[in-house]
């Protein structure tokens, strides 16, 4: 059933891989690993990715790409961090010096790594969005210079699920003096690394994208995840607030996305469109020397504690870099890998992709089946588990 390659020692991983299709409900993945500058995991599995795939009878492959949801951010990421490189963003000065129009409604000292670490207070729009706003880019970007912070700037963190990449892709544009966010990040980003990873799909692609549905899991073995049904009684309990306007306002941002105008449109913080093995090279070169992206100087960026605090949207502990999630060790929900300067992005659902520098590792796992984790998904911690008990026994021997 599983398909792809790997090194003799990871099969351990491969049949964890295959137990999550086995007893989990996973229905279509993909696993990656890059480790020490070669590939040492790639592999995927499942039927058909979606409806028309079902039709013509052709499996997941290796080139099937899902929607990592906010797994991408880590990207976006990347993409500031490369222009503060370049000398083109200073972490340090305001977004109003290189966006005028933000200056406005209290915003003038948001400074660029507020933005990056979560501590904006522009963790949602205080405004109605419309539902088909969230496809337009100029509409959005007016939305976003308009908008009030919900705090006073970096008084407070609060995660921001959608207006987090609005807000840096419109900066990197005039930064890189780019004509969109996908158009730098294919330049700077997917194209040296000959990834198939998308912030609005091409037409000639549009039917190898594979459809995101609930996990499916029988009764028995169906158990809610705690910190969903605390996130569900906050929202019910302040429909106006802050939590509740970050994922549904619009509502389309919940419900739109297997939809052509989602897919086509650069929904920064939440469509990239990719592959495991997209997101395991990425990851995989910043795991090293940091490659063609980042020089060695500013990779330190990617780990370095910028914020850690009880979080206003999502109601607990979240640990961030300069644009990056960070592992907290008592948690088995939020660590990427065992290094202590490991970090990543989650994505809605369970999609994965982390660094870890200490180990060398490019890590990226990809489903079409959405679990309901807010951070790592049980069977990325399945595989994370697996892989880091052969890369312990391979440095023992």
């Amino acid at each position: 059933m599983v398909k792809g390659f790997w090194q003799p020692q990871w099969a351990p991983l491969v049949e964890a891989f295959a137990d999550n299709f086995a007893g989990a409900g996973e229905q279509g993945a993909g696993l990656a690993l890059h480790h020490r500058g070669e590939w040492a995991v790639n592999i995927w599995a499942g039927e058909y990715s979606n409806r028309a795939a079902q039709l013509e009878n052709k499996p997941w492959s290796e080139s099937t790409c899902v929607n990592i949801f906010s797994a991408g951010k880590g990207l976006v990421a990347l993409c500031i961090l490369r222009l503060v490189a370049q000398g083109r963003l200073d972490l340090e000065r305001p977004v109003a010096d290189y966006w005028p129009e933000f200056a406005q409604a209290g915003k003038q000292q948001i400074r660029v790594r507020d933005v990056l670490c979560h501590r904006s207070g522009l963790s949602a729009f205080n405004q109605h969005i419309g539902d088909a706003a969230i496809f337009n880019w100029p509409q959005m970007i007016q939305s976003v210079a308009a908008e009030t912070p919900w705090w006073q700037p970096d008084t407070a963190q609060g995660y921001s699920p959608f207006l987090f990449g609005w807000l840096l892709g419109e900066l990197i544009v005039r930064a890189s003096n780019s004509s969109s966010f996908d158009d730098y990040f294919q330049r700077e980003i997917a194209a040296p690394l000959a990834v198939d990873c998308y912030f609005g799909v091409p037409d000639d692609l549009l039917p190898s994208i594979a459809d995101s549905a609930p996990l499916k899991k029988s009764l028995s073995d169906l158990s809610v995840d705690s910190d969903i049904v605390a996130l569900g009684k906050i929202m019910k309990a302040n429909p106006r607030g802050v939590t509740n306007r970050a994922f549904c306002n619009p509502i389309s941002l919940m419900t739109a996305s297997n939809s052509r105008e989602w897919r086509q449109a650069q929904i920064p913080a939440a469509n990239a469109h990719t592959n495991a093995a997209g997101l395991a090279r990425i990851y995989g070169a910043l795991a090293g020397a940091g490659g063609d992206l980042l020089p060695a100087s500013h990779l330190p960026f990617c780990w370095q504690q910028q914020s850690f605090a009880m979080d206003e949207v999502l109601a607990m502990p979240m640990r961030f870099s300069c644009g990056f999630m960070l592992s907290q060790q008592d948690c088995p929900d939020s660590r990427f890998g065992r290094g202590a300067r490991a970090f990543g992005h989650p994505g809605a659902g369970g999609c994965l992709g982390f660094a870890d520098p200490d180990y060398q590792l490019g890590f990226g796992y990809v489903t079409n089946r959405m679990g309901q984790a807010l951070r790592i998904d049980a069977r990325a911690i399945h595989l994370i588990d697996t892989a880091y008990t052969i890369l312990e026994s391979a440095k023992n021997e």
